[in-house]
């Protein structure tokens, strides 16, 4: 049997033409309240003549009128007529609306849908597909077509027509957002249940639709955002990188191609004084890479001055107090181990007494960008002239808490706690016009082995030996209170 639309031959029992999609129908397939309606009709047409035979057998004397002429033998005659022809006529017409209706309802999308179903319940997904696809023709609006070839292709694990199927219904702009939302989440899954995650990617990248890209943002992995556009800057950049999603940004700060070897951005980047080149990229949680984006930070900084110290280097034998004279936006800081001083060295709060012997200061300014200045060095050399030595002093001290009853002996214990107190000498100081005292550091070991320094200094006169606690006067003064 051959296709009546385009003359492929058919295979025995195929009633749709593989080739475009044609029903075969071989014996019209009448709906039932269209097969009642012809059958009363011709019900009607077989009681309209058998009356009109009986019409006929009266007018002949056949019946109970027999061998009585009638005197008008035209006039029964012409109503026979008549009626047969009204019959046929009317016949004829309910059968020409019987098959119209019945013809127009074979192309309506319902009836072809139930078809498919019909097919596809038995297991024939090529001819409900085929059903479907010679519906499309008719009714390319309808999406639940497209819908449903997609859902019998992936029934038959045909996963690349039902993503071509489902691809029909984005590509154009005449489905409503809900069907192009329920095509996309098709389309997604079938590729996430294959692992294709860089489909997805690809697939969203192209979406035109903002809002349905957002519904899938954890498949996407888009270029990092940087929060500085690149340019030229004169203070720091605390520069940050940011995903669309959650995963990983790996960058590098010299122009080079970052790998999944690179550093992990964790944490905003401080682009100090130079010239930066800084290249990203992002790998979501499905391992989709973003493509990578690069930008350049030329950062020009103010650089402060080197800190001004007013005692030069040189050798002393009396206490001094070194001074620094800071400037604004700059914070001081310095070390005395011969290291260089950065951020995270001793700040400068106030004039340092000068330590006994000889001791290398280093100083810097760091600015509130974070600039350094250069480092300002100062040796001293502090010679104290007929002091007793710092280690006596601090046995005067000891034994002058224990004498008091702050201590219950030389060793450090207290009855106020159960600890051990120790004592180290610190600096030397000078108060008042003449006075000059070593300060001493008390610290406390609860018993875990590490000193804590408490909040008390203690004094011991560099000449005489005597102890004291340094206090404040009113006008915040050094002073030595004598214990």
């Amino acid at each position: 049997m051959k296709c009546p639309n385009c003359g492929n031959e058919l295979e025995e029992g195929h009633l749709i033409c593989e080739q475009c999609g044609e029903e075969i129908r071989i014996v019209p397939d009448f709906e039932p309240e269209i097969e009642n309606s012809i059958t009363e009709t011709m019900s009607t047409l077989a009681a309209l003549q058998d009356g009109g035979e009986a019409a006929d057998s009266f007018a002949d004397g056949s019946g109970n009128g027999a061998g009585e002429q009638s005197t008008d033998d035209d006039e029964p005659e012409t109503g026979r007529r008549f009626w047969m022809a009204a019959s046929i006529f009317v016949f004829l017409a309910v059968a020409f609306i019987s098959f119209g209706a019945y013809a127009y309802y074979t192309r309506t999308v319902d009836y072809r849908i139930e078809r498919a179903r019909a097919y596809a319940a038995e297991g024939s997904y090529e001819e409900a597909i085929a059903c479907l696809e010679n519906a499309y023709q008719d009714h390319p609006d309808v999406a639940q077509l497209l819908f449903m070839e997609a859902d019998y292709y992936y029934l038959q694990n045909d996963n690349v027509l039902a993503i071509q199927a489902l691809y029909r219904i984005i590509e154009q702009e005449d489905y409503s957002r809900e069907d192009l939302e329920k095509a996309y989440d098709k389309i997604i899954t079938i590729y996430a249940n294959q692992g294709m995650y860089d489909d997805i990617n690809e697939l969203l990248r192209g979406c035109p639709d903002q809002e349905i890209v957002n519904l899938f943002q954890n498949y996407l992995a888009l270029e990092p955002d940087f929060s500085y556009v690149e340019g030229s800057y004169d203070e720091v950049i605390p520069l940050k990188l940011s995903a669309n999603t959650s995963g990983t940004i790996y960058y590098t700060m010299d122009g080079t191609q970052p790998t999944k070897d690179s550093p992990v951005y964790t944490a905003p980047i401080f682009l100090e004084s130079g010239e930066y080149t800084i290249s990203a990229f992002f790998v979501n949680d499905y391992g989709i890479e973003s493509d990578t984006v690069s930008k350049t930070y030329v950062v020009s900084l103010s650089v402060p001055s080197a800190p001004e110290i007013e005692l030069y280097s040189g050798e002393y034998t009396e206490p001094t107090m070194i001074t620094v004279d800071e400037i604004e936006g700059c914070r001081v800081y310095y070390t005395t181990d011969e290291s260089e001083p950065t951020a995270d060295s001793v700040p400068y709060t106030g004039p340092i007494p000068m330590p006994l012997g000889k001791t290398l200061f280093k100083f810097v300014n760091i600015s509130e960008d974070g600039v350094s200045s250069e480092v300002t060095t100062r040796t001293y050399t502090l010679k104290l002239r007929n002091a007793i030595p710092a280690s006596q002093a601090v046995s005067s001290l000891i034994a002058r808490l224990v004498e008091t009853g702050y201590l219950e002996d030389e060793a450090g214990h207290s009855s106020r706690q159960n600890g051990i107190f120790s004592y180290r000498f610190s600096s030397v100081l000078r108060i008042g016009e003449a006075d000059d005292y070593y300060t001493v550091n008390e610290y406390y070991d609860d018993g875990t082995g590490i000193q804590n320094r408490t909040d008390k200094v203690f004094l011991v006169n560099i000449h005489t030996g005597e102890a004291a606690q340094l206090g404040y006067d009113d006008n915040g003064e050094f002073t030595a209170v004598m214990l």
